[in-house]
């Protein structure tokens, strides 16, 4: 009779700890559906923040000369029109190397991303002794190790660059040149010079600079 009641009670601490083990699995299963429900439902939320339009991983900026002109002339602070401004969207790095992963040499390049970088001048200038009207252009480039070739075009309010020559207003090929600054993200800017303003273009360690004559 102890033998069999011995028996008896290893077979209920058995049934027990069957029974237990099995209500823990079923609290996991059920913990991680829940989890998961709740990572699709903040994946949902998280897609659903802006439905209109996701953010854009280059940018838009506008540059102006003189610098700050919206704001300058807001605050009655300008004495002087605006003379010129760029319009371009902003790659960055992430990581690649500039001419191994992202742009080739003598292979045209927007000077941006997204849509065709523009650059539009509120009066007439001059540009290595050319006269160039006053308006709107795309602005590209054909990058080479030493030098690059900024190029002005007519297709104006295009998407990327697909390069018409016959729409090419004027080329000018102006000094490429490493320098000790590493920039995540492509800059356009003016900056004032003697003559004028020099429209630098710059990215990684290099920088280019075309003078612009007013």
């Amino acid at each position: 009779m102890k033998i069999e009641g011995l028996g008896l009670l290893v077979l209920l601490l058995s049934i027990s700890c069957m029974s237990c083990k099995n209500r823990e699995e079923k609290s996991s299963t059920v913990s991680n559906a829940s989890n998961t429900k709740d990572s699709l439902s903040s994946l949902k939320q998280e897609s659903t923040v802006n439905p209109y339009a996701p953010v854009d991983i280059s940018p838009m900026d506008i540059s102006y000369y003189p610098a700050d002109y919206p704001v300058l002339k807001m605050t009655n602070n300008l004495t002087i029109p605006p003379v010129a401004r760029v319009v371009y969207s902003r790659p960055h790095l992430q990581g690649r190397r500039l001419f191994h992963e992202l742009l080739k040499y003598d292979e045209p390049w927007r000077l941006g991303a997204n849509e065709a970088t523009e650059l539009q001048l509120y009066r007439d200038v001059t540009i290595q002794n050319k006269k160039i009207k006053a308006g709107r252009y795309v602005l590209y480039c054909i990058p080479q190790p030493a030098k690059w070739t900024i190029i002005l075009n007519s297709n104006i309010d295009s998407w990327g660059l697909k390069p018409d020559p016959g729409k090419d207003i004027a080329r000018f090929d102006i000094p490429a040149r490493e320098t000790n600054r590493h920039l995540e993200y492509f800059t356009i800017l003016f900056e004032k010079t003697n003559t004028g303003a020099d429209l630098l273009m710059a990215w990684d360690n290099l920088e280019a600079r075309l003078p612009i004559n007013f």
